[in-house]
């Protein structure tokens, strides 16, 4: 950082200054000098000011600007080098197809800006409050129990039963390690000479399918249901199984093609992706298949640290949050029914907490949880997300928000349906895709909380398509922004209020029948109970 000079002839003038006082008894010329320099002093400052602001801001620029050209795919098939070497493109093919992804290696938007001393302070503020949560609970218990000593029930309560989520999901792992791979490897090898192609493909397709559902379709809900697992458990089974079945899904669609389209020479075997590569693939924070990914040249363990530190650090914030904020508040202690002035105040007594744990959850999952991952599997493209925060538009926020999801939606959901419909159907596509991202969100909630209670989904299919639509990237005023981040604020609140009393209403008010209208009516809706 380049600063300018102290202003000229300053030292000087107070050199004669002094001499004028011995020589002189003239208290107002002092007066004035002083108020001269002074007001040099302040130009001084000012000047200094708008040369920093000027290169914070440069540095900001160049840090976004380089991110956005980041995430513009390169109409090459290369990768760019990695830790200054260039990666060779795969042999076998599979590298990529036509106008899909391209991988590329780059640092996560949040590693650059921490770099800055001004973005890192909002990092250190969001640690202080934390700190704050700790003492807090902490005095409280002293005061209320006279001992100092943290509990952490609700922590134990919502992950209990590990031992069942571990056995489950190794089932799920190794089905989804040698099923989906040597079931291509076997269709791979028959297709070329079989008689009937098609009736190949259209077997395999719904013996695997029909395997699919089985294992990763009723198995996790089995165990989540039959087992009675905690909040955070079922969370655990439940996702898994959907990034298993997305993981697969990508894997058979990015090899098929391919392996349709080289016919192999007489007396050559298909060539097949590599097992390393698909069981790397499984772990990789991507769920976009290549046989190959930029990688770094090592594992900086020093980060890994710092990055379990940090995920440790979420938890706990979240725990503080729902203790602090949320469960005093919709913790039954009287007799309460439902009413429209009580829903109004529960919401926005729920705004802040909701923010919070929606940049939690940001934070934990897509920049700690996978660059995580990325860093102990040296997996070089960290662009997981880009600056939502900046959006002006619904349609700019879905699509930075999570990259990782966006790019399967896009390319295996949007482009796929635009393909099958020669181009014809965009806002269908468009819809599909929304609909399809609703029912999957409210499916991992409602079998996460263990009641169907559709406020995800209209939020995200009603809603969420209305803004996507209506606040589009025509919208560029920081206004939108503004907008933007009230919407957020408000459905943030509507979805903690209401998933919190509906808690409540299931322990307190259990189902008198097993009938369709009590699993889909809210019990929060009627439910009067005491404490």
């Amino acid at each position: 950082m380049t600063t300018t000079e102290r202003p000229s002839g300053l030292h000087h003038r107070n050199i004669k200054s002094c001499q004028s006082d011995d020589s002189s008894s003239l208290d107002g010329d002092h007066a004035n000098v002083q108020e001269e320099d002074l007001r040099q002093w302040k130009n001084y400052a000012q000047r200094v000011k708008e040369r920093v602001l000027e290169q914070v801001q440069g540095q900001l620029g160049e840090i976004i600007d380089r991110a956005l050209i980041d995430s513009v795919q390169p109409p090459n098939h290369s990768q760019p080098p990695v830790n200054g070497k260039k990666t060779k493109q795969h042999s076998s093919g599979y590298q990529r197809k036509e106008d899909g992804k391209v991988f590329v290696a780059r640092a996560s938007l949040l590693d650059d800006l921490f770099e800055i001393n001004h973005i890192r302070t909002i990092y250190h503020m969001f640690i202080a409050v934390l700190i704050i949560f700790f003492l807090s609970t902490l005095t409280v218990d002293y005061i209320d129990q006279g001992r100092l000593v943290l509990e952490f029930d609700l922590l134990f309560f919502a992950f209990g039963k590990l031992g069942t989520v571990t056995w489950a999901w190794i089932i799920m792992f190794v089905y989804t390690l040698c099923v989906p791979y040597y079931t291509l490897v076997l269709w791979g090898s028959l297709y070329h000479n079989f008689p009937s192609k098609l009736g190949l493909s259209l077997g395999t397709g719904l013996l695997l399918s029909a395997i699919q559902t089985c294992v990763l379709g009723l198995f996790p809900v089995y165990v989540v249901i039959h087992y009675q697992l905690p909040p955070a458990s079922r969370f655990i089974v439940i996702l898994e199984q959907i990034r298993f079945l997305m993981k697969t899904y990508s894997f058979i669609r990015e090899t098929t093609p391919v392996i349709m389209k080289n016919t192999p020479k007489e007396g050559e075997s298909p060539r097949f992706p590599t097992f390393s590569s698909y069981l790397y693939f499984l772990f990789c924070p991507t769920l976009i298949y290549r046989e190959s990914y930029p990688r770094n040249s090592h594992i900086r363990w020093k980060y890994v640290g710092i990055t379990v530190l940090m995920l440790f650090g979420c938890l706990f914030y979240g725990y503080f949050i729902l203790v602090r904020l949320c469960i005093p508040v919709f913790r039954p202690e009287t007799n309460q029914t439902f009413s429209k002035r009580k829903m109004v105040l529960a919401v926005f007594h729920s705004v802040l907490p909701g923010i919070m744990l929606l940049l939690l959850c940001f934070f934990a999952f897509l920049h700690c949880w996978l660059n995580l991952f990325g860093e102990l599997l040296r997996f070089a493209d960290r662009m997981f997300y880009k600056d939502w925060w900046n959006s002006t538009s619904f349609a700019n926020y879905y699509r930075t928000w999570n990259v990782v999801v966006h790019d399967w939606l896009y390319y295996y959901g949007y482009k796929d349906i635009l393909w099958l419909s020669k181009r014809k159907f965009r806002t269908a596509a468009m819809l599909s895709v929304f609909i399809v991202s609703a029912v999957v969100h409210e499916y991992a909630l409602g079998m996460g909380f263990g009641f169907f209670y559709p406020v995800m989904f209209i939020l995200f299919a009603v809603f969420g398509v209305v803004f996507n639509f209506t606040l589009n990237d025509k919208r560029q005023s920081p206004v939108f922004n503004i907008i933007m981040w009230m919407c957020l604020l408000l459905g943030q609140g509507v979805q903690v209020c209401l998933y919190c009393q509906e808690w409540y209403a299931q322990i307190h008010c259990p189902r008198m029948g097993d009938s369709l209208w009590e699993l889909l009516w809210p019990r929060s809706w009627a439910c009067s109970y005491k404490r």
